[in-house]
């Protein structure tokens, strides 16, 4: 129904009152600003009851106008430019404010994804990395960010990481081309989705290999490829999501893994500080 949701407005416009063709045609129009307004500001703006556009969300098959509203920052979430999405966020912010908002918002996003994420698909995906031959790691663009940090800190445990470098698609399957069964391909991506992250999801999926796919919704381009589907909380601040929740996921994911290879982890990162210290890698005096 998110997906649909403008067309099927456009689709039943003339079996609307009044009323509602008034909220829809806004909508349409407008659909960034609607979807961060209560039911009462927008039918301030459209001049009908809040009552009213509580009866339009039932009438699209929604329980209420919270989950309609939801369906709306879904849609702008995913379709809206970069430059639309900043002057959504300068509209919903108040300068003055915007450190305690910002910060207040990613612990609430964090409290939200613990009490929603599949725990057993957590530790399902911790298994498979633990026994996999190889570790496939993939984010592109700003969940780059996020592929970097568990790629460094997978690297100090395994010798078998293979970050996937999204330079090009092209060059994407040519880094996937020997994945395979025993393989775990570690996928993120977060609105606006990469179609190449969703691409390289597709063919690990077909090749046999195990995807756990860390994102932000069941509805997410790279669901259907994933074994293990890790949601975090994400929405947007300014421009850019806000990705503190996944980092928190991907903490947890480091942590787990290394108690359950504790032995060969604490081998290899005693080995580690002996090459740090002859090649004086970290300062010592602070």
């Amino acid at each position: 129904m998110k997906q649909n949701l403008l067309q099927q407005m456009t689709a039943r416009m003339s079996e609307f009152s009044k009323g509602q063709r008034l909220i829809a045609q806004y909508i349409l129009q407008h659909y960034d600003r609607a979807a961060f307004m209560t039911a009462s500001r927008l039918g301030a703006l459209v001049e009908v009851s809040e009552s009213t556009v509580v009866r339009f969300a039932n009438e699209l098959g929604f329980a209420g106008y919270p989950e309609m509203q939801r369906a709306l920052q879904e849609l702008a979430r995913t379709n809206l430019t970069a430059a639309q999405r900043m002057e959504v966020a300068d509209n919903l912010m108040d300068r003055d404010n915007i450190l305690d908002k910002i910060l207040l918002g990613d612990a609430d996003k964090i409290r939200h994804t613990l009490e929603a994420i599949d725990r057993e698909a957590f530790y399902a995906a911790v298994e498979k990395i633990v026994a996999a031959r190889n570790i496939y790691i993939l984010g592109v663009r700003s969940a780059a960010s996020l592929s970097d940090f568990i790629t460094f800190n997978f690297r100090m445990m395994f010798d078998n990481v293979r970050p996937v470098a999204g330079t090009t698609g092209t060059e994407i399957f040519e880094q996937l081309l020997d994945i395979g069964p025993r393989d775990v391909l570690i996928a993120i991506s977060f609105p606006r989705y990469s179609k190449r992250t969703v691409r390289a999801v597709e063919y690990a999926h077909r090749a046999g290999a195990n995807v756990v796919a860390l994102t932000d919704s069941v509805t997410s381009p790279l669901a259907p490829g994933s074994d293990q589907l890790l949601i975090a909380r994400s929405d947007m601040a300014s421009f850019v999501d806000s990705l503190v929740a996944p980092l928190s996921i991907i903490n947890a994911m480091i942590a787990s893994v290394s108690m359950r290879k504790r032995d060969e982890v604490a081998a290899r990162l005693h080995r580690l500080e002996n090459i740090w210290d002859e090649y004086d890698v970290y300062d010592k005096n602070g």
